[in-house]
This record gives C-alpha cells, structure tokens and sequence, in this order.
C-alpha cells in the first residue's frame, strides 16, 4: 500500500467547482489586490476563529517581519526565541537588525520553554517570538506572565497552528500579536502564497494595517516607510472557500493523531503528547526515535513517505553561525532536530492507509 507523506491533489480534487468558480468570479470582477474577496476573508477567519479583526498579507513571513516594527525591535535589541522552527520565524527579528537569542524546547511538547525564556533574559531582551509548533499550543501562561514582568512584547507565530487553542482561547490572540500563514501546505493553504496578522490591541492592528501597503493611510499619502505586503484577490476568494472546510479537515486531523497514539506501541518511540491545557490541529505527527533514519528507510520500503522537519535547529545554520552557538548548546532541540521523523497526517488519508503506517512503525 502507498501512502504519501501529502498529496494536495486529493484536496483540491474536492473542491475544484467551488474554487474555479469563485476564482472566475474575482477575475471577472478584477478583484487582484485586496478588496471584497480578502475583506471576506478577514471577517470570516476572523468570526471563525475567534479574533477580534483579520488582516490579510501575501505571505506567512510578511506579518512576522511587520509584528517586529509593531513590537518596536531594532538594532541592539535581543529577541528570545525557538531553534526548533522554520527559518521565517527567525526572519523578523533579523530584518529590523535585531538580534535572535535562541533557548530550549520543552522535551515533551517540542514548544519553547519558559524556563530557558527566564534564564536567557538580559537588560537588552526587548521581546519573544513563540511558535505553537506542529499545531501544538506553547505554555502561554506561563510566557505571558514572564513577559508582564519584564515589560516584553510576544509574538506567536501561529503558521502551524490555525484553529488550535490554549486553555480555549485562539493561538495567536493571547500575545501581543500573532501571524499565520497559509502556504499551500498548511491545513488552510491558499492556492499560493498567503499569510495574516491578529492583534488584541486596536493601535498594533492599525499600525499593522499602515505597514501593509506601503506606510499609506490614503493613497499617495505615506507617513512612514511601508511595504507591499498585500494579500492578492486570487488568495482570498480560495480561502474563503478553504476556510469553510477548516473544522472538518482539523477532525479528521485530530483522529488520525489519535488513531496514531493508540496503535503505536513502541518502546523505543517517543510520541507527541496531548497536554491537558491545549487542543492541537496537528499540522505535523512527529514522532522521535534514535535510529530514525533507519526507520525511515523501513518505512519507504513499504510505502510510507515521511520527512524530518527539521533536520538542522536553526541555532547551528549557517546564516547565524556568527552568533556563535556550539554544538550541544541547546541540547532539547538538537536531540529532537537528529531523531525526529514525520508521519503522513492529512484529512484525505483512509483508516486502511492508517493503520498501514501504524503497522510499518511496529514492525521496525
């Protein structure tokens, strides 16, 4: 039996008729850059998912560059954050020319920890940049409450974690801000690039909604340097459509991670935890093992596609090799980066090809 690690095609398959149409739609109405499509949108994602106002951009990487002009970072500022995370939450921080101070993860959850975050701070820690890993929610009680004492702006990035919640409230809408993105691989992907930012406070939000074209509050009036971060119509009538299915796609989700958790049974495995104060969207099931390129070439020899996300903490990548990291100084995270492995988990999968992957596992 084959079962791939994704396949995108079964899901478009689905909604072909819906998207095409809706795509005609905004093209025949010459809806390309923002308008009525993305405004549906925002106030649909942002009624779905529980957050007070939406707005759209054109990748998940431009609202993390924008959430660190939000939180005033610059030169000489130390910002606290993961390695273990896609290079794009790092992005932000380097764009402004601040710079990335890089702790440990929890051991179970694979989330920054908030032990590491009290250790590492110093009189220049301006800010955290939290990422819900894999859809897993981060101790956010425990971060935020860090940050009042210190006076430090959060930043979640929510790009794995659209619809997951931390003690029932939304990700994303607990610090200061939050940024999502919807790459065509996330569990809401556009037909492309696309990304939003949330913010509980109404200034943040409108500095943010200024930034995102080009620094102009009317056209041909600029009252500082913007960018062109703008979600196009294409993006936003695709999600429209995408955002729809959203619940549904996360149950099936959340059943094949249970599916999962109960049919491995492996010593030698280490699996995801459920903790008691979050719900995960399961973006990812990664599981670690410490002969895990082994498994994987058991696990393709019988059909099973898996990736390592990710393979190298971005402490140790070149881009930040001047920041002078050695190796085994984070230990958490590049334990985790050298055994984990991860699992297909899409909503088109079937039980059969389940429980085939649970099945190649077990019989490593």
């Amino acid at each position: 039996m084959k079962v791939p690690f994704l396949d995108l095609k079964l899901q478009h398959q689905a909604i072909r008729t819906e998207v095409l149409a809706a795509l005609a739609d905004t093209y025949d109405n010459t809806r390309f850059c923002l308008g009525k499509d993305v405004d549906d949108f925002e106030k649909a994602f942002s009624a779905t998912l529980g957050h007070s106002r939406t707005l759209g951009m054109n990748s998940g990487t431009s609202p993390l560059h924008v959430a660190s002009i939000c939180g005033g970072f610059g030169p000489g500022d130390e910002i606290i954050t993961t390695p273990f995370t896609f290079a794009s939450s790092c992005w932000g921080i380097s764009y402004v020319g601040a710079k990335p101070v890089f702790v440990d993860i929890d051991a179970d959850t694979w989330c920054i920890s908030p032990e590491a975050i009290a250790k590492a701070i110093t009189p220049k820690t301006k800010g955290i940049v939290v990422v819900h890993i894999f859809g897993q929610p981060a101790r956010m009680d425990e971060i935020m409450a860090i940050a009042k004492q210190h006076k430090l702006f959060v930043v979640e990035d929510c790009a794995q974690a659209v619809g997951a919640t931390y003690k029932g409230a939304p990700v994303g809408g607990i610090g200061d801000c939050g940024t999502f993105s919807f790459y065509p691989t996330k569990n809401l992907g556009a037909c492309g690039e696309g990304g939003a930012f949330v913010s509980k406070h109404a200034a943040i939000m409108d500095h943010a909604q200024l930034l995102r074209v080009h620094g102009s509050p009317k056209r041909y009036t600029h009252t500082e340097v913007g960018f062109n971060f703008r979600m196009d119509g294409f993006q936003g009538a695709a999600l429209n459509i995408k955002l729809k299915k959203l619940a549904g796609w996360t149950a099936r989700r959340r059943v094949i991670a249970a599916q999962y958790r109960l049919g491995i049974k492996r010593n030698d495995v280490q699996l995801p935890v459920v903790p008691a104060y979050g719900e995960s969207v399961w973006h990812q099931f990664t599981l670690l093992h410490p002969k895990r390129d082994d498994l994987r070439v058991h696990l393709e020899k019988n059909g099973v596609g898996t990736e390592i996300i990710y393979p190298g903490p971005m402490h140790r990548q070149p881009c930040y090799a001047s920041l002078g990291y050695a190796a085994g100084s984070i230990p958490i995270a590049e334990k985790t980066s050298a055994t984990c492995v991860s699992l297909p988990i899409f909503p088109e999968l079937t039980d059969a090809q389940v429980a085939h992957v649970i099945d190649t596992v077990n019989s490593f």
